[in-house]
């Protein structure tokens, strides 16, 4: 019997990565990454073309009848049908409303039923779940911090995105407060002083007490985020990506401290498998045993 493969796709607005993933294993296959840097600005067919390019490559000679592929794809999209419905956002304008599912099986000659996609943020979740710091937990939230705050949810092991960017807090949105541009204002609020991002917050936390007071308080915004969530989805388990997530043990401390105050004990990790979970969580798309 073959061994079972599938590959993992992580599209963003410039980018494509590709890796051949072990399922049986749950294992990304050594040396398979191919990546490629592509204008989501451009036409159809020159997207189109540029993704099948990678994937080819990424295949590197396994047989057509034989090839998998689960695609992690920035919404709005219909994931169960394939088709774009991006359109207000300054990236794949010319995909909008096209069958990407049907493009991409004519232009790689497989089935359109071997082509499984899933949203990104979701895709990071059911990696950490499939294959890294979730496996084997039932309800799981996975928060990605960074430059914006993605967010997906898992339970009863399908991922999928719980879009809480917008959610109403404090004084304003989650984005608000979750993400480096909060870092950023606060610490100029505190001290005066621009930073470029949490890198530099890190290494001034050493030294600098405001910078410690900065991360204090993102760990205890961040735990009353959770609270309501936490409860309401009954979720045994916090996974935290993105670069964000590096600065993690300086505002942990804090973060689960609240979360203890408030009687939640759910366990709160950092991804494992990183730039990786999406790859992975994608291809386990294309595990029978799973969908």
């Amino acid at each position: 019997m073959e061994k079972p493969v599938a590959l993992g796709v992580d599209i963003g607005g410039s980018h494509i990565t590709a890796a051949l993933i072990d399922l049986e294993k749950r294992t990304l296959i050594e040396n398979s990454i191919k990546r490629s840097a592509v204008n989501s600005q451009e036409s159809k067919e020159v997207i189109l073309n540029a993704w099948v390019e990678i994937i080819n490559d990424a295949f590197d000679g396994l047989p057509f009848e034989s090839r998998l592929i689960g695609i992690a794809m920035p919404g709005p999209f219909d994931y169960e049908l394939g088709v774009s419905l991006i359109k207000d956002q300054d990236k794949f304008k010319s995909l909008y409303q096209v069958n990407v599912k049907d493009e991409l099986a004519k232009r790689l000659d497989i089935p359109s039923e071997n082509i499984h996609f899933i949203n990104d943020a979701a895709g990071f979740l059911q990696g950490e779940v499939f294959a890294g710091a979730a496996k084997g937990n039932a309800n799981v939230l996975g928060l990605t911090l960074g430059t914006g705050l993605g967010s997906s949810l898992c339970i009863n092991h399908k991922a999928t995105d719980a879009a809480l960017w917008n959610s109403p807090f404090l004084d304003g949105i989650a984005e608000d407060y979750l993400a480096t541009r909060w870092f950023v204002k606060r610490y100029s609020q505190l001290s005066g002083i621009s930073l470029d991002g949490v890198k530099e917050l890190v290494n001034a936390a050493k030294t600098d007490h405001l910078a410690t007071q900065v991360f204090m308080e993102f760990g205890y915004n961040l735990a009353q985020f959770l609270i309501p969530i936490i409860n309401k989805h009954k979720i045994d388990t916090v996974i935290v990506g993105g670069n964000i997530a590096q600065a993690f043990n300086e505002f942990s401390p804090e973060l689960i401290a609240t979360l203890k105050g408030n009687d939640i004990y759910a366990g709160i990790k950092i991804s494992e498998l990183k730039e990786h979970a999406a790859l992975i969580g994608a291809a386990s798309r294309c595990d029978v045993s799973l969908i």
